[in-house]
C-alpha cells in the first residue's frame, strides 16, 4: 500500500511525467450504478496518463441479464487492457476477476471501497505527514466505506474508534479483519455505539451518508435510528483542536453531518476527492504500464 501512495504522490507532484505512461492502453467502466467522483477521476486520470477510457453503463450491456457475467469478462478481455467495475453486489467483482484475463479494479460494491480508502489515507497522510499516533474516529453507518477504510487505516498503523448504532455496525468478518491488522501494525480498534467517546482526542473524523443507494425503502428507519450520529459543533468539540473532517461525498447536509461542520475550517472532503484520482493514476500505473 505504501508503495501506491508514495507513486501518488509522485504523480501528483509531477504529472507531466507521467503524461504518456499509458499511451495506447484503455480501460473499461462498468458501471451499475451512477457515479460522479469515480467515473471522472477515472477517465480524466487515465487521458491525463495518455489512455483511453470508455464508458459502459447498466444499460449498455446488461451484466448479469441480457448478458453473462462471465461472457462480459471474457469478451472485454479481448478488447481492453484493464476494468473499473462499480457494483451493487461485491460477487459480481469476484465473478468478473474469476473469468477476466485482465486487471479487474473495484470501483464500490455493496462491501468494498478500495479506492476511495486509499484516497483517504493518501489525503491523511498529505495532512499529518505520517500514520503512527494518529486516531481516526467513524462516526455512522457500517457500510463499504467504513469496511475498506479501517481495514487500510489500521494496516497502516492508524488507530480507528467506530461508532455505529446498534445493528448498524460491521459484521464479524470485518471485525476480525480490523483485530488482525492492528494486531499486526499495533494499532489499537474500539467498535462502540458511542459517538461522543469515539470523537475524544481524534485527529481526524470521518463520516459517510446514512441512506445509501439502493436503500431508499429504508430511509424514515435510518435517519431515526442514526440522529444521535449527526457530525455537528458538539461532536467536533471532543476531538483535538487541529483534527480534521472527512466525508467521502456526496454529503446529505443537515443528516449525517451539519453545514458548519462541512465547511469549517477543519473540513478537507474536498482534498479527499482530488486526491482520489491522483492514487487512482498510481493503481492503473501499477497494473497497466
Amino acid at each position: 500500500m505504501i508503495g501506491i501512495l508514495d507513486l501518488a504522490s509522485d504523480v501528483k507532484a509531477n504529472s507531466a511525467k507521467y503524461s504518456d505512461a499509458l499511451k495506447s492502453k484503455s480501460i473499461g467502466l462498468i458501471f451499475q450504478k451512477p457515479s460522479n467522483r469515480t467515473r471522472v477521476s477515472f477517465e480524466i486520470g487515465m487521458f491525463q496518463l495518455g489512455g483511453y477510457t470508455i464508458y459502459l453503463g447498466s444499460s449498455e450491456i446488461g451484466m448479469g441479464g441480457r448478458e453473462s457475467v462471465k461472457d462480459v469478462a471474457c469478451v472485454l478481455s479481448r478488447y481492453l487492457n484493464g476494468i473499473v467495475a462499480r457494483t451493487y453486489k461485491h460477487e459480481v467483482l469476484e465473478e468478473l476477476a474469476k473469468y477476466a484475463s485482465i486487471p479487474i479494479i473495484n470501483g464500490l460494491s455493496d462491501r468494498a471501497h478500495p479506492c476511495q480508502a486509499l484516497g483517504d489515507v493518501f489525503t491523511i497522510r498529505e495532512r499529518f505527514g505520517k500514520f503512527e499516533g494518529l486516531k481516526l474516529a467513524y462516526i455512522g453507518d457500517g457500510n463499504n466505506v467504513m469496511n475498506s477504510l479501517i481495514l487500510a487505516a489500521l494496516k497502516l498503523g492508524i488507530s480507528v474508534d467506530v461508532a455505529t448504532p446498534k445493528a448498524y455496525g460491521p459484521d464479524d468478518k470485518i471485525t476480525k479483519l480490523a483485530s488482525a491488522a492492528a494486531r499486526s501494525s499495533g494499532a489499537r480498534i474500539s467498535i462502540s455505539n458511542d459517538p461522543v467517546r469515539a470523537a475524544e482526542r481524534a485527529d481526524v473524523l470521518y463520516t459517510d451518508v446514512w441512506v445509501s443507494m439502493g436503500q431508499e425503502k429504508e430511509a424514515a428507519k435510518r435517519i431515526k435510528a442514526f440522529s444521535k450520529f449527526q457530525l455537528n459543533d458538539g461532536i467536533m468539540k471532543k476531538a483535538k483542536s487541529g483534527c480534521v473532517v472527512m466525508h467521502c461525498l456526496p454529503a446529505h447536509r443537515g443528516q449525517e453531518i451539519t453545514n458548519s461542520v462541512m465547511d469549517s475550517k477543519h473540513s478537507i472532503v474536498y482534498d479527499q476527492a482530488e486526491n482520489r484520482m491522483h492514487v487512482q493514476k498510481a493503481v492503473l500505473l501499477k497494473l497497466l504500464a
